[in-house]
């Protein structure tokens, strides 16, 4: 059972989707809350061109990755409040064009081998710089989170009565885009481009048939999120598949088994008062 992780490789790719599954999961949670989760793939696929253009540059990932997921947030918050326009063509302009440029910028001749690590990841050749990366996300998230915890609830169930209370929906939504694309930058190392969104969707997703409140619905996800990159190693390291899609297959198939449990669930849990029920 311990053979795997008794390899320095998986020790490290381990502790960095073990990182990256905390941080990710807990703030999925409100992805998921607020309908972002097409805006979290979008995102992913928005930072191609600037991983693409740091890898041209020889630079480290973050360094062109993080412009370029900040002004794609800002453009599909910009763009879904433009009138006439919903979030979902928003999402879909931003993400296309930025794509779109990444594809461009891979193809051209002054692109260097190996660029398909891009969209899927190198999560066994994790280095110290992308361990303190993830360490790094942890830490602004979780203060982030605490402190914007209050305003998240107030706009994520009633953005009407936010207003009343003074709390404006365009900027809790345009903070929320904001650590989803910082989220997104560490991530995407691991997992790649095509495969970082599993990490922030799926273990929220599965948490949220699990439990009616969002602290421990952000615990249970992380939670999945870790169990999911434990079980996608192991898959990986004994079947010889792909890492970083190992570990999305396994948080992917979580959701499945959490939809079981949250059947299991329902119906043990004991009827409100005056509550119908069906013998």
């Amino acid at each position: 059972m311990l053979e795997p992780f008794q390899q320095p490789f998986m020790q490290r790719a381990l502790l960095e989707l073990a990182l990256v599954g905390v941080a990710g999961g807990a703030l999925g949670c409100w992805v998921v809350q607020y309908g972002f989760s097409y805006a979290a793939e979008s995102l992913a696929h928005s930072i191609f061109p600037g991983l693409v253009l740091a890898a041209i540059a020889g630079v480290p990932l973050l360094l062109g990755a993080t412009p370029a997921a900040l002004l794609a947030a800002l453009g599909i918050a910009a763009c879904a409040r433009a009138p006439g326009v919903g979030r979902e063509a928003a999402v879909a302009v931003v993400v296309t064009t930025a794509f779109g440029l990444g594809v461009l910028l891979a193809l051209s001749p002054s692109s260097p081998p190996g660029i398909e690590s891009l969209l899927f990841g190198d999560v066994f050749g994790a280095t110290d710089a992308d361990l303190v990366a993830a360490a790094g996300l942890v830490a602004v998230l979780g203060p982030a989170l605490y402190l914007l915890h209050g305003r998240f609830l107030a706009v994520g169930f009633d953005p009407g009565a936010a207003r009343d209370l003074g709390v404006s929906p365009a900027i809790v939504e345009a903070a929320l885009l904001a650590l989803l694309a910082l989220g997104t930058v560490v991530a995407v190392q691991g997992l790649g481009n095509l495969l970082v969104v599993a990490v922030f969707v799926a273990p929220a997703a599965s948490a949220r048939q699990l439990s009616d409140r969002m602290a421990p619905m952000m615990a249970i996800a992380a939670t999945i999120a870790v169990a999911g990159a434990v079980a996608g190693l192991y898959l990986s390291y004994y079947v010889g598949t792909a890492g970083g899609a190992s570990v999305a297959l396994s948080l992917a198939v979580a959701y499945p088994l959490s939809l079981l449990a949250g059947r299991l669930r329902a119906a043990a849990r004991p009827p409100a008062p005056g509550e119908a029920t069906i013998a």
